[in-house]
């Protein structure tokens, strides 16, 4: 148990670092780390917690939690958590201290405006990575982009678009030939 413990550590504490645009930007590789290079979980176990993780109240990034109880219990979870928000938090401190002595600098403008892309780039490779693992084949793909289009495009609350993607889903399922 000590070396799994380790291990989460090791995985998610530079993650922690790097997850410039929220937690969601560190899930490809979070992916990769979990599911090929360590072999914690498999690919749809990964894509399941994801999922119960998104449905959780608070922020997203518990799907650590979730990866760090399945792979030592509850102290993995502990672990895994404390490694994913605890290096972010001071650096955020010192950050928030620095950031706001410079305030309107030069140079806080261009890291802005520098990192917003590499924060773009970083969501859309965890929405890949998301896409090709998700069970249910091209119908599947189809109803999580039309859906994504419609959240960006409407004010439709996400439950009814889930109920209504569900319906869609079950309904052309059953219509279409296997």
């Amino acid at each position: 148990m000590p070396n799994a413990l380790l291990a989460l550590m090791a995985v998610f504490v530079p993650l922690s670092l790097v997850t410039i645009g929220g937690g969601q930007s560190a899930i490809a590789d979070m992916q990769r780390q979990v599911v090929e290079v360590q072999h914690w979980m498999t690919q749809a176990q990964f894509v399941d917690a994801f999922a119960i993780s998104r449905m959780a109240p608070g922020p997203g990034s518990l799907l650590v939690t979730l990866i760090g109880w399945h792979v030592a219990g509850f102290w993995g979870a502990v672990v895994a958590t404390l490694a994913i928000f605890g290096p972010t938090a001071f650096m955020i401190y010192g950050v928030a201290h620095l950031w706001s002595r410079y305030e309107g600098a030069r140079w806080q403008r261009a890291l802005e405006l520098g990192l917003r892309p590499v924060a773009a780039g970083l969501i859309l490779a965890a929405v890949y990575v998301l896409m090709l693992t998700l069970d249910g084949g091209w119908l599947a793909r189809l109803i999580a982009l039309a859906s994504t289009g419609a959240l960006m495009l409407t004010r439709i609350n996400p439950l009814a678009l889930i109920a209504i993607g569900a319906a869609i889903y079950i309904g052309l399922h059953a219509a279409l030939p296997a």
